[in-house]
């Protein structure tokens, strides 16, 4: 059984590491792993911000256009909503940036 797993994150679109140990009990061997396969999942994480940004553009467009109060309320939070995730996915951008340094600390 492996001692971490990368699991779907719906609210994000990527898949996320699940550590069940604390990082500086792995071996060698056991980070380099994990930093391998999630140096393939961030690579996708620039193209899902991009995603993103473009979801927040269209709502905007609408936001500009709409009469309702309470869509606009609707709108405001969706965006907002967006934006949240937008920086959720560069801190796990910059994940990988601190792993590293630790590794070779």
């Amino acid at each position: 059984m492996n001692s971490y797993r990368f699991d779907w994150d719906d609210r994000l679109c990527i898949h996320v590491p699940m550590l069940l140990h604390d990082w500086d009990s792995y071996s060698a061997a056991e980070q380099a792993a994990i930093i391998g396969e999630w140096e393939m999942i961030r690579g996708s994480i620039p193209e899902q911000v991009i995603a993103f940004e473009r979801i927040i553009n269209m709502k905007q467009a609408e936001l500009f256009e709409e009469e309702s109060f309470e869509r606009s309320c609707s709108l405001n939070f969706e965006i907002a909503d967006y934006a949240s995730r937008i920086n959720d996915l560069h801190i796990w951008y910059r994940m990988n940036q601190e792993l590293e340094s630790r590794r070779h600390s």
